[in-house]
């Protein structure tokens, strides 16, 4: 029987829910339960209460309010609430139920892509259960074999993406570490506005994060196409596309710029964005929950380099002299 059929209804294991499943939410301002949910909480049932929790953490990797994913999903803000804290929707429960009784997963009964055909299942069932270490071993063999035509085994990419929330400090080191190799260096985010023929903030306003996305999509893969050596600051979303990071981490050499919050928010504030000042303590509280949420997937990236540790000069030649010696440049 597959590992991947849900537990019997109720009895969901501990280890298969989150880990602070009581805890806020990634917005302070949206911290307080949903109307209706007092007095409920011992009631939740802990599928509800794990699936709402996810929704939470999909919420924060892309940088969305409740309100904004609310208007986008066409649902009312206290129905996204209700979900996030695992109140009602009860239908699901049924939908599970079914999926017991024919001994499958949630995925197959809803049509999930992995799912689909035999070879798909069986490849879940080869990796369900297994550690992050090999998944990522299989990540990495599977990408060497769908793209073959890249560098050989054991070459970094002399092209240098830098990933990280707004403030890690891309554009700044990015710049610097392009001049020193004597690289091109690319803001993703100037090609992004190329291809849209308008500002980053008018896209997602006009179009919404989806087209964003796209655009992002196209732009990192002309710049992969373009240039064979650069130096490529990235936006601190991209990684909440799996197909486009996966298409960086296949084709760039990635390094990890890692902040503390408070670092994000006053290198923001340095750049003349005064937004985050409207409501500090709500901001602040945003910017860990999308740190949070991201910082999985950030991890990925082939090396990371704290830009909180030490003052710039010094974070610049830790970085330099990372990136030349995995390109095995004389530093």
């Amino acid at each position: 029987m597959s590992s991947t059929i849900l537990p019997v209804l109720g009895k969901t294991p501990e280890s298969a829910l989150p880990a602070d499943q009581h805890g806020k939410g990634p917005e302070a301002e949206e911290s307080a339960q949903p109307a209706g949910a007092v007095g409920e909480e011992l009631g939740k049932n802990p599928f509800l209460m794990a699936l709402g929790d996810r929704v939470r953490q999909l919420r924060a990797r892309r940088g969305m309010t409740r309100k904004a994913t609310a208007l986008a999903a066409e649902v009312s803000e206290r129905h996204l609430a209700n979900l996030e804290y695992g109140v009602g929707n009860a239908s699901i429960l049924v939908l599970l139920q079914v999926a017991q009784a024919l001994q499958c997963s949630l995925a197959e009964l809803t049509g999930d892509i992995t799912t689909s055909t035999p070879e798909w299942l069986m490849l879940r069932e080869m990796l369900g259960g297994r550690d992050e270490a090999t998944l990522r071993r299989v990540r990495v063999a599977v990408g060497e074999l769908l793209h073959g035509a890249g560098q050989p085994a054991g070459v970094r990419s002399p092209r240098i993406a830098l990933v990280g929330l707004r403030g890690a400090g891309k554009s700044t080191l990015g710049r610097m570490l392009a001049e020193d190799l004597g690289f091109p260096f690319v803001e993703l985010s100037g090609e992004i506005e190329k291809f849209a023929g308008c500002r980053a903030s008018e896209i997602q306003a006009l179009y919404g994060q989806n087209a964003y996305r796209r655009y992002e999509r196209r732009a990192l893969e002309e710049t992969i196409q373009i240039y064979p050596e650069a130096v490529i600051a990235t936006p601190g979303g991209l990684v909440s596309d799996p197909a486009t990071f996966n298409e960086l981490l296949t084709h760039c050499t990635s390094v990890w710029l890692q902040a503390a919050p408070e670092d994000h928010m006053k290198r923001v504030i340095a750049q003349g964005d005064m937004r985050p000042m409207a409501a500090s303590k709500e901001a602040m509280e945003d910017l860990k929950g999308i740190l949070a949420g991201r910082a999985a997937f950030y991890s990925k990236a082939d090396f990371l380099i704290d830009t909180s540790a030490q003052p710039l000069e010094e974070t610049f030649r830790n970085l330099r002299h990372t990136v030349r010696g995995a390109l095995a440049l004389a530093d």
